[in-house]
């Protein structure tokens, strides 16, 4: 049977349980809430399952749990025979988390302090690698945001192991009590409907809030929560055109490197640019298709191109685009991956609309807040999900910059999303090697990442979960879906998509034709079988878009849009060298 979660609260669910009970939505446990005074309820739920309760409370809850074990021994009874694990957080009443800590650990010296930034990085502990996962070893330099409401414990002795540390304290450890491992956060956990203040989440100002309370979702509920299938990684280089070098891109150099250090590079290429690719290097990518491709960079590359509020206006620009990426491709013979990428990041709820009724099958971007007069608010929850979905559905992959930090990849990795890195071709400066010290760091997370072009990195990305030995849930996101069948028996698959208007789906199909397909509470659903080592490949299409946006497409525009190429190419290949030169920072 699959783990129980129990939410031991106090007379009052307080803002704290809410937000736990937030997290193990998002990652799908089921949980139920209960007092102590509850607790027959919990026994017979506890008895009917072979895999132990994991608790969840506030150091609040704990407390009075644990001291109500001297007038009721049946409390001290339940614990050691049927709980797995618990997890502790604090409550608003600071003073319980000292007093728990120094019962749990037995020292009744222990203290807590604020965490204080000259006592170093905080350090995630590489003795627990079954528990920390791929977070195993990360160290973060703490922001202000980080200190200004966090403790950490000085634990003296007891049986206790630092998961997070800063210096020789506690953030988050582990503490055996009565034959049970308890987890103890000295953070309180993160409010995930809280709207995002960036462009993207960033794990640095959030460490101690967000990354204990998922650490150990994901360990004590792995048979239950959501979990992608692997974790896809592939570079992302914007704008180079396909000729030997583009600015201090040198593409034999770089497959090399590929093939040395084992990853992949996708070219966010300008669909202007069509006509101009060398035979040279289109022959490179065409026998090196596991190490390049290429992805839809906007249409003509010019500001805010798919800023506007125009949809049918923004539905022929992403038409136009997939239609020069098609000449492209019967002239070089390199194949394309559907996916858009936003010149300087920009776009409109409308362009999402718009790329939702083309062939693309996904959006990838550093930004996820649209511009234009009615921006909606985005909440956290929506950038730990696998793609962000609320733009008319249509998913947009988070992408992020080497600087962002391995904390940053290693995060996303544990939420289930995939490794998209994005660079410019002056990161190439010193032959690459800011760039392949980066990736060796990538590529030493376990589980290790698996690098694909960046169009199979969207057909593969999904969370899924297994209802039984013969049956799997599944959430898709891109518009298509790659579903492999990697055991011994035939299982059968129930697939759902996020989907506000059903009505503008022409048919859902796998590789032999149509499929039925239903509609219920915001989900299209549908299922498929796939026998032992099968895979299938299954998509959504929409209905065109009527109307024409072709206005504005005029001789100057042509002209404007022409300058504005060769200008940025002029600067990539030359100024930008030459200034790094003088700098002496090449």
């Amino acid at each position: 049977m699959k783990e129980s979660a129990f939410l031991l609260t106090s007379d009052n669910i307080s803002r704290q349980d809410r937000h736990v009970i937030k997290v193990l939505q998002f990652f799908g446990v089921p949980s139920c809430n209960l007092t102590a005074a509850e607790l027959v309820f919990a026994k017979v739920a506890a008895d009917s399952t072979a895999k132990g309760v994991r608790v969840l409370c506030s150091t609040e809850a704990a407390l009075q749990f644990i001291e109500d074990w001297e007038q009721k021994p049946d409390y001290k009874q339940w614990w050691m025979k049927h709980v797995h694990s618990a997890f502790i957080y604090p409550a608003d009443d600071t003073g319980s988390l000292q007093k728990l800590a120094r019962i749990l650990t037995g020292d009744d010296l222990l203290v807590i302090d604020g965490a204080n930034s000259g006592a170093g990085d905080f350090v995630v502990s590489n003795q627990l690698e079954n528990f920390s996962g791929v977070m195993t070893g990360i160290r973060v330099t703490a922001t202000k945001a980080n200190f200004d409401a966090n403790r950490v414990l000085n634990v003296a002795k007891g049986k206790s192991t630092n998961i997070i540390s800063l210096g020789h304290a506690a953030a988050f450890l582990k503490i055996e009590f009565k034959g049970v491992p308890v987890f103890l956060s000295t953070s309180k956990p993160i409010d995930i409907e809280a709207e995002l203040t960036s462009q993207n989440f960033d794990v640095r100002d959030h460490f101690l809030s967000a990354v204990p309370v998922v650490l150990y979702i994901k360990w004590a509920f792995a048979e239950t929560c959501w979990r992608a299938p692997e974790t896809n990684a592939c570079l992302v280089i914007d704008d180079p055109l396909l000729k030997p070098t583009h600015g201090f891109v040198n593409f034999r150099e770089l497959l090399s490197l590929m093939k040395r250090h084992k990853f992949s590079t996708n070219i966010a290429f300008i669909p202007w640019n069509w006509r101009r690719s060398t035979s040279e290097v289109a022959r490179l990518f065409r026998e090196n298709p596991e190490q390049y491709s290429v992805s839809v960079h906007g249409c003509d590359h010019i500001r805010a191109e798919f800023g506007s509020s125009n949809q049918q206006r923004l539905y022929w620009k992403a038409q136009k685009a997939l239609d020069r990426m098609n000449r492209h491709e019967s002239i070089t013979g390199i194949h394309h991956d559907r996916v858009m990428v936003f010149p300087q990041g920009i776009f409109s709820e409308a362009a999402m609309n718009a790329l939702k009724r083309t062939d693309l099958i996904a959006a990838v971007n550093n930004d996820i807040v649209c511009v234009g007069p009615h921006r909606r608010a985005v909440a956290i929850y929506e950038l730990w999900d696998t793609a962000v979905m609320g733009y008319s559905n249509f998913p947009i992959f988070t992408r992020r910059y080497p600087w962002e930090g391995i904390e940053n990849f290693a995060f996303d990795a544990l939420l289930g999303k995939p490794a998209i890195i994005v660079i410019h071709h002056d990161y190439c400066s010193d032959h690459c090697s800011r760039l392949i010290s980066f990736i060796e760091r990538l590529n030493a997370l376990k589980p290790p990442l698996t690098w694909q072009s960046l169009g199979e990195v969207v057909l593969r990305s999904c969370r899924q979960r297994e209802l039984s030995q013969l049956e799997v849930e599944v959430e898709m996101y891109g518009t298509e879906l790659r579903l492999e069948n990697r055991s011994e028996r035939s299982k059968r698959y129930l697939v759902r998509r996020r989907e506000c208007e059903p009505s503008a789906i022409r048919e859902i199909r796998n590789g032999s034709g149509p499929i039925a397909w239903n509609f219920l509470n915001g989900h299209v659903s549908f299922e498929i079988v796939l026998g032992p080592g099968e895979s299938k490949t299954v998509g959504i299409k929409f209905h065109e878009l009527a109307g024409n946006g072709r206005n504005g497409d005029n001789l100057p525009v042509r002209l404007k849009t022409m300058l504005r190429r060769y200008l940025s190419e002029m600067r990539d290949n030359y100024v930008t060298p030459a200034k790094l030169k003088f700098t002496g920072s090449r």
